[in-house]
């Protein structure tokens, strides 16, 4: 029988072959985005640094906070009127930014209830003084401009968008000034004003447009009265949705509409969530708390956000409104967006012993800070105001002029996607309704950092780098980890694959 020889050498080889562990794969997998005052813009980061650093940011999904209804913007006549002015080529160029698939995708939006500041002039849906039963009702002023803009967002969307609905008055002559500004709706108004927002619900419905919520009222501590406002104290709205609008909207088949109160600047949360949220009659058909950033565009209120989640830890917090306001854009000026030169209304007009709380301060860390801080602090979307003005910061018919991450200038059919465009999106394309904001343990100073599980398991961590510097940090996930780099005055969205 012939016989196989085997070297010596050779089944050493084999022996060592067969024995050795296999190598382990520790590396996580990853896709960066990153928009930076350097000129990136949701650009696609390919390279990574291979220097260890001892900053390391580690995810924990198994600890879980609130579920996210979704990010976006507001359609405002003013919008609306711009894109009307613009080619058919811009106007879908802009909507395919803000709506199509690989664009933003906004999730998350608001709209106004007959007019407000960012209307081209004062109007309401229920013009007759002493129509109890709103025989009158119309919402003829929105059909050129308003309700085509948001069919074609519609129209976009392919997994669609929540709408929010807010008025800024109820029909002046329901109120005790008869005055579109200012003024208190009159007790023996409640009712016909619930009817108005029931039949606003009907009109829209009818023209494809279903309201996933609404605000009884925007900012009801009121705009020095400037422009369109209507004054609630805590106890007045608390009223009016316990004993009116809430019974009125169940029994017009419409209790499944979300009822957000407050609708005003976090700082005066507190009182109102005491109040909305005292007791179960209270409480019944608020859905949650709307809030807005004015009370200031650099502190986040985290003790504030907290406590409202305490006080009602099933209902949603939503930042329905924010801005850079008191500001004429910048055209086609990306550094300006990423400079502390931008101002808000109370760097001017802040009492004296709150000046801290407005000081000059860049537009995009405005917008990432807050956004971030929010996600950390229990609120479960984001809703930015208008999504186009003109290089005026209008148009606005009280001209408060303000930004808005697209500026046109409809003369010359021209578009300016400023900063501000992709720093939204760095949210709301990557973070998904129904997504859950995760634990995240940061340990690199120079960063700030929230991470939410999208429901198709994907996880997608969201990181902000105000110093000058580039950093370095560690991201773990689990048993696996990549070293990563962020540039200096950079957001980066890094979205972590289902395993």
């Amino acid at each position: 029988m012939k016989r196989t020889k085997i070297s010596l050498v050779a089944l050493l080889i084999l022996t060592v072959v067969g024995c050795a562990p296999e190598k382990k794969d520790d590396t996580l997998n990853v896709e960066v985005y990153e928009t930076s005052e350097g000129g990136n813009k949701l650009t696609r980061i390919t390279e990574f640094t291979d220097v260890d650093s001892a900053a390391v940011v580690t995810i924990r999904p198994e600890q879980t906070f609130q579920t996210i209804t979704g990010f976006g913007g507001s359609f405002t006549e003013s919008s609306a009127y711009l894109l009307n002015k613009l080619s058919k080529k811009n106007r879908d160029t802009i909507l395919q930014a803000y709506f199509a698939e690989d664009g933003a995708r906004y999730s998350l939006t608001r709209t106004h209830i007959a007019s407000c500041d960012f209307s081209l002039n004062n109007y309401t849906y229920a013009p007759v003084a002493g129509d109890m039963d709103l025989e009158h009702f119309s919402i003829d002023e929105d059909r050129e401009d308003l309700i085509p803009m948001i069919k074609d967002a519609q129209a976009i969307s392919k997994d669609g968008f929540h709408i929010i609905a807010s008025p800024w008055s109820s029909p002046p002559w329901m109120k005790d000034n008869k005055a579109y500004v200012g003024g208190k709706l009159l007790p023996e108004y409640y009712d016909t004003f619930a009817l108005y927002f029931s039949k606003y619900l009907d009109a829209y419905k009818a023209e494809g447009i279903d309201i996933w919520g609404l605000t009884p009222e925007n900012e009801p501590h009121g705009n020095g009265n400037n422009w369109e406002s209507m004054h609630f104290t805590p106890e007045e709205e608390t009223d009016f949705v316990q004993n009116h609008l809430g019974p009125k909207l169940e029994a017009d088949g419409k209790g499944h509409v979300n009822i957000l109160g407050y609708d005003q600047n976090r700082g005066g949360l507190k009182e109102w969530v005491d109040e909305m949220f005292k007791d179960e009659a209270s409480s019944k058909y608020f859905a949650g708390t709307a809030i807005h950033w004015y009370e200031s565009t650099y502190e986040v209120f985290p003790e504030t956000l907290q406590y409202a989640h305490q006080k009602a830890p099933e209902k949603y917090i939503i930042e329905t409104e924010g801005c850079i306001d008191s500001e004429i854009p910048m055209w086609q000026d990306d550094a300006w967006y990423w400079k502390k030169e931008a101002t808000d209304w109370g760097y001017d007009w802040a009492k004296p012993e709150n000046k801290y709380l407005h000081p000059k301060y860049a537009p995009v860390n405005r917008y990432a800070r807050d956004i971030i801080g929010c996600l950390n602090n229990w609120v479960d979307g984001w809703v930015d105001w208008n999504m186009v003005l003109d290089r005026q910061g209008g148009p606005n018919w009280f001209e408060n002029w303000c930004l808005a991450p697209v500026i046109v200038d409809p003369d010359a059919d021209e578009v300016y996607f400023t900063p501000l465009y992709y720093t939204m999106a760095h949210f709301s394309k990557y973070i998904r309704p129904g997504a859950e904001v995760i634990g995240v343990e940061n340990g690199a100073d120079a960063i700030i950092v929230t991470a939410a599980q999208n429901p198709d398991g994907s996880i997608a961590v969201v990181v902000f780098n105000e110093e000058k510097k580039a950093q370095n940090f560690s991201l773990t996930l689990n048993d696996k980890h990549i070293n990563l780099k962020i540039d200096g005055q950079a957001l980066q969205t890094i979205v972590i694959p289902k395993a």
